[in-house]
């Protein structure tokens, strides 16, 4: 992967950790802060990593952006789901390079393009969104992080069946998983993986419960708190402020009657 900044690509301008700008390098385009503006055709043919100064002479440094970036600088038409949450469905979903996977509902993306990441370059992600207004915004932010070749957004009710079969994941983040549960049994390869996003306990106790209903096995649900620490000589302790809860996430697989 090329560590030289062409025109057109994208690049993380970093002032510092609260202020961080997520754009795209065009020769003749100056990009405007607080601290000043910058010509970002300076970049091109650079390094990232480089340090640019806005005309107020502040320094800037251009990064390559990573996924993390992409989720929180992408554009929202709902809440997306939390990077802390995110790296714990992709682990317990046993998504990889290759995976074939089936999420719902799409939003705004960030999930989608997370899961997108991981499965490429020969695996693919088919995402139902039943809201054709949120679509729009998904697709443009999975262009954006470079990941839409590798999904199918259809905007279709997932509650009313999954088209896919063999898949190796089903992941959910919707209003009404337990619904799903029995298209996801149909779906998924024996050993399959299903995991579910809920913000309320109740929306969890009725997912479990058709869970097992369906056959699924090794029933888990967990929540998972992060909490930033203000590291400096004398001063270390964790910050006052934190992102508390999001989600409970709920795994399973598939077990087959012989």
């Amino acid at each position: 992967m090329s560590q030289i900044i062409k025109e057109e690509d994208s690049v993380l301008l970093y002032l510092n950790r609260k202020r961080t700008y997520l754009v795209k390098v065009e020769k003749e385009k100056s990009f405007h802060t607080h601290k000043g503006f910058l010509q970002l055709g300076e970049l091109i043919g650079k390094e990232y990593g480089t340090r640019i100064v806005s005309s107020m002479g502040v320094e800037f440094v251009a990064l390559k952006p990573i996924l993390r970036d992409h989720v929180f600088k992408m554009l929202r038409k709902t809440q997306i789901t939390y990077p802390k949450d995110i790296a714990l469905i992709i682990m317990f979903s046993g998504a990889g390079p290759g995976s074939r996977v089936v999420e719902a509902g799409t939003g705004s993306g960030a999930l989608t393009t997370a899961l997108a990441f991981y499965v490429k370059p020969t695996g693919h992600v088919y995402s139902y969104e039943a809201r054709r207004e949120f679509i729009e915004t998904a697709l443009k932010n999975l262009e954006r992080a470079g990941v839409s070749k590798y999904v199918d957004v259809k905007n279709d009710d997932v509650t009313e069946g999954i088209d896919e079969i063999e898949v190796d994941a089903v992941v959910l983040d919707l209003a009404t998983p337990w619904l799903v549960v029995p298209h996801a049994y149909s779906a998924l390869k024996g050993s399959g993986v299903l995991v579910s996003f809920s913000p309320t306990i109740d929306q969890v106790v009725k997912t479990v419960e058709a869970m097992k209903e369906n056959e699924f096995v090794d029933v888990q649900t967990v929540e998972c708190l992060m909490r930033r620490m203000q590291t400096e000589r004398g001063k270390t302790r964790p910050e006052t402020l934190m992102t508390g809860h999001t989600g409970y996430i709920t795994f399973a697989r598939k077990a087959i009657n012989q």
